[in-house]
């Protein structure tokens, strides 16, 4: 029943009700379609980090526009790079608290943004606890530190009927997580996407991949390659889930006896070091699905070549390259994919406060932030790619492009002091962009302190406008004026 709910032209809230703006065939000049919809996941455009199985960085609903807009902070005592919102209409926000870095679920008021519950998690990996998405009941399924893949649901179960967060199910796969290199803690899966056969797949940081079947609670896996390691999220679409790892990227997909397979891999040029603005020796990118067709007939992740990354485009179905192309000196962010065009956005030089024990030294150690973003059209035909536009602006967030009003939304990053000497006085802005042409429509002052550094993570777009960001301490939420 939520699953039809999706596409729904009302949801119920706990204020009232809301009303969805959906896209259109020509809403947002050409772009789109949005991917198919994911039977075993929540409403298109929220449910994910990267706003379906996907990863498209689309969304069907209309953002708060170039006007103004009031920004509310919210302090959480953690980094919130994950914030979600089910079909009920309950923002749901994943962070990983600064004091004991363990991942901390929490159920949000979707009238004011103020937390309703809280539920702790255990420690894995620095990533781990990061991506997660929800399911067609409204369940938050992530990968914790105990090798058990959760179910988190919410209810008014609490005293006197208030709401709580808890774990409905819980499903051990620490067999198929770490059994390739003897058990325990010596490998965790961090991120967690599930296929359209309702099947959640996962991914490890020493590049194992599998899946759980749901029917049995059965995890099964294999290993990518010996010595390749992942940092980015995963994408599922009909044909199979993506994975990249610093040395290459892979389609997998299930055999004949019910075990993951490989499909094809590419390698691809990872550099000769990791670049200042990067956590990890390789891609950057979470691999998206995207495409006019059917919004997945390609599928693209971004080099760590020198001195630019390229974009790389593949065909999904035979995984044959259809462009390589130089996009920015240096990206961590995934692209947006949507119809024939990609965008992405540079974070070469961003100050990151915490690295994975893997990333090893950048070359150099540091740098100013250069920002600048570029957007790529791929020909007619997938006869290959060309560069629409480039810009200068300095965005200090994932963008996400929305369908329904046809703007580019994401945060940028200003320097008080010249030089980038003194960051932690470095101010934060909220900004929407023409997707046509690059251009900047407006940018608002948001916040001039290290605690709302949006640090490169994904915003989401809300149905009534509402667009929730993150930050190193908390989020903001984004209204209309």
């Amino acid at each position: 029943m939520l699953a039809k709910l999706r596409r729904a032209a009302v949801i119920a809230g706990l204020g009232g009700t809301l009303v969805l703006t959906l896209a259109t065939g020509t809403a947002a000049a050409g772009f789109g379609p949005l991917p198919p919809e994911n039977p075993a996941l929540g409403p298109t455009g929220t449910a994910t980090m990267h706003g379906d199985s996907e990863s498209s960085d689309t969304t069907p609903f209309a953002g708060p526009g170039a006007g103004p807009v009031d920004a509310d902070f919210h302090e959480m005592g953690a980094a919130c790079p994950t914030i979600l919102q089910g079909a009920d209409g309950l923002p749901q926000a994943l962070c990983t608290k600064i004091t004991n870095r363990a991942p901390t679920v929490f159920l949000l008021d979707p009238n004011t943004g103020n937390p309703l519950a809280s539920l702790e998690l255990t420690k894995g990996s620095l990533l781990g606890g990061v991506y997660a998405y929800l399911d067609d009941h409204d369940r938050l399924v992530t990968a914790d530190g105990s090798q058990k893949l959760l179910r988190v649901g919410h209810d008014h179960g609490g005293p006197g009927g208030s709401w709580r967060l808890f774990v409905d199910t819980a499903t051990d796969i620490s067999d198929a997580v770490a059994g390739h290199c003897g058990g325990g803690a010596c490998d965790h899966a961090d991120s967690v996407s599930p296929d359209y056969q309702g099947r959640v797949w996962f991914a490890t940081d020493e590049a194992a991949a599998g899946f759980v079947d749901p029917a049995t609670g059965t995890a099964r896996s294999i290993l990518l390659a010996p010595g390749e390691i992942v940092a980015n999220s995963i994408s599922t679409a009909p044909r199979g889930m993506v994975v990249a790892t610093d040395h290459a990227l892979y389609l997998l997909n299930v055999d004949g006896d019910g075990n993951p397979r490989i499909v094809w891999r590419q390698a691809y040029d990872r550099g000769p070091y990791r670049k200042p603005g990067r956590l990890s020796w390789g891609t950057g990118a979470t691999p998206v699905f995207f495409g006019p067709g059917d919004g997945t007939e390609y599928v693209t992740i971004t080099d760590n070549a020198v001195p630019d990354d390229n974009l790389l485009v593949y065909d999904t179905a035979t995984g044959r390259q259809i462009c390589k192309v130089p996009a920015v000196d240096g990206t961590e962010n995934a692209p947006i994919g949507s119809g024939d065009s990609v965008f992405v956005a540079s974070t070469y030089g961003y100050p990151y406060p915490q690295l994975p024990p893997s990333a090893g030294p950048s070359v150099p150690p540091s740098a100013p932030i250069t920002g600048g973003m570029t957007r790529i059209d791929v020909d007619a035909g997938g006869s290959g790619c060309h560069v629409v536009w480039t810009d200068t602006v300095p965005s200090s967030a994932v963008p996400r492009l929305s369908l329904a009003d046809g703007k580019l939304y994401t945060f940028t990053r200003h320097a008080t002091v010249p030089g980038g000497i003194a960051e932690v006085l470095d101010n934060y802005s909220y900004a929407v962009l023409d997707p046509a042409t690059g251009t900047l429509e407006s940018e608002q002052l948001v916040g001039a302190t290290t605690a709302q550094d949006t640090l490169q993570m994904v915003g989401v777009i809300a149905p009534g406008r509402i667009q929730y960001q993150g930050t190193t301490t908390g989020f903001f939420r984004i209204t209309p004026r």
